[in-house]
């Protein structure tokens, strides 16, 4: 999947919510759920609990960040 298509996708997700599955290292993963808020060139942000993270475009291409609609 091109950088391009998943931040047409991901775009399409704002102020929806979703539940973001964070690959860590060693295989420690983390769900987060949250409101896509802004989309910009190179990450976009979730608001979740009340805080902002980030997360980039290529960790979601390389599978270490994944997104589920809710």
């Amino acid at each position: 999947m091109n950088l391009d298509k998943i931040k047409e996708e991901v775009a399409s997700l704002i102020n929806k919510e979703v539940m973001i599955n964070v690959t860590g290292s060693r295989n420690k993963n983390q769900m987060y759920k949250g409101v896509i808020n802004n989309v910009y060139s190179n990450i976009f942000t979730v608001l979740i609990e009340g805080t902002n993270k980030s997360f980039t475009y290529s960790d979601v291409a390389i599978g270490d960040v994944k997104i589920y609609h809710v």
